[in-house]
């Protein structure tokens, strides 16, 4: 894993050098194109401080990057901003996840929502096309601690959803349930399955054990593919350990979703979908022929910028800075973890992960809302109260937490 760190004069020069590849409103007669810079009269273009601010001057700029640019073609229009945007998802697919020289695609979601539909979407126009089956015959399979985009796909596209339990205590899926998920499954007519496991779950930090469950599958004979939500936890885990499982080395893994505007601190909109080369086609819109390239994304019209920012964040710290910035991070949380061990208080946490969730009768409501502390269910019956060790969560915060927890513990 490793990929260089760029000084900000370098970075400045690579976007402001793809800006000037991309077409210019203002210099070229351009008629066709539904699409401006952003509005002059609002956003001001010509301020002094645009010339040190390459992310700024993208978003001015207003780099339209629909369609995928990992494929054969996409918009001649802005074909400079595009290329920082496939050196993104390369960086992503070959270094954090271990691809190595292997080419893979994706693209830059509006967030880690759009990127699981996308490849939930994927995976089951896979199984139509290439078994010939119908959406009803195809079920998906998710934890309870999954995000909610998986329900939220699974009614979207139709699919029939089998949720599995996991242990209150551990947060690992059980067998029994897969065995009834499968069950149940092929009771309904389900020959064939999306399995989305979670490389860190939103509410516990909880990371499956894919060997353990892929294992699982296998003997119950189930023709399966594997989606990877690595929303919270792509940028994290994988900068953590050593383990190979939760990497393109994985075969039986398909894609990944990550999600640049939690651990990375990038706008929102910085979702990301990585897959294996050649099930993009899968979700190709023939229809869009206006757009050079066509397109493949659940979203079509795209921020540049947005791709830009990502890429930008990554390029600063190169692999060895951001490696170090999660070190401190769990290194603070493991402090946290200490401390509330010292005074008993029960939590889960997965010692790769920044998350910390706290059984809820250890925190009372007004603990939780004067630190803005995350409730599993908004309501009366709070089970569980989630602390995200951030990069603006200072220790001093954390030591005015416990002292105010030990008031309340007596």
């Amino acid at each position: 894993m490793y990929w260089e760190s760029y000084s900000h004069q370098q970075i400045k020069e690579i976007v402001f050098d793809a800006l000037e590849q991309n077409l210019d409103y203002r210099e070229k007669p351009v008629l066709g194109l539904p699409a401006s810079y952003l509005d002059t009269e609002v956003f001001y273009n010509d301020a002094p401080f645009l010339k040190d601010a390459p992310f700024l001057s993208a978003l001015i700029a207003n780099p339209n990057h629909i369609g995928c640019h990992t494929l054969n073609e996409s918009e001649a229009a802005f074909e400079g901003t595009h290329k920082i945007e496939k050196e993104l998802i390369d960086l992503c697919a070959q270094q954090i996840f271990e691809g190595g020289n292997e080419e893979f695609d994706g693209y830059v979601a509006s967030g880690g929502t759009e990127a699981n539909i996308q490849a939930i979407w994927i995976l089951k126009r896979y199984f139509e096309v290439e078994f010939k089956v119908k959406a009803n015959e195809i079920g998906v399979i998710f934890s309870e601690d999954a995000h909610y985009s998986m329900p939220k796909a699974c009614n979207l596209l139709s699919l029939k959803s089998y949720v599995s339990k996991v242990d209150d205590t551990t947060r690992r899926v059980t067998k029994p349930s897969i065995d009834a998920c499968v069950e149940n499954a092929k009771d309904d007519g389900v020959k064939h399955f999306i399995v989305v496991m979670n490389m860190s779950t939103t509410m516990f930090g909880s990371v499956d054990d894919i060997n353990e469950i892929t294992g699982w599958l296998d003997d119950l004979d189930t023709n399966y593919m594997v989606h990877i939500d690595g929303a919270f936890g792509g940028y994290i885990y994988p900068f953590a350990t050593d383990n190979l499982d939760y990497t393109f080395q994985n075969q039986k893994i398909n894609s990944f979703t990550l999600d640049g505007h939690k651990m990375l601190q990038s706008p929102y909109g910085t979702g990301i979908y990585l897959t294996r080369k050649g099930f993009m086609e899968y979700a190709l819109t023939e229809e869009a022929n206006y757009v050079k390239g066509k397109d493949y994304t659940l979203v079509g019209s795209r921020s540049g910028a947005n791709a830009i920012a990502v890429w930008m964040i990554m390029r600063t710290y190169g692999a060895e800075g951001w490696k170090a910035k999660i070190k401190q991070l769990l290194s603070k949380t493991d402090r946290l973890c200490g401390n509330l061990n010292e005074r008993g208080v029960e939590y889960f946490r997965n010692p790769k992960m920044n998350i910390v969730t706290i059984r809820g009768k250890y925190v009372s409501p007004a603990l939780a809302k004067k630190y803005t502390l995350v409730p599993d269910s908004h309501g009366t019956n709070v089970k569980w109260w989630k602390i995200v060790v951030m990069d603006h969560v200072r220790q001093g915060v954390i030591d005015s937490f416990l002292n105010d927890l030990d008031t309340e513990l007596g």
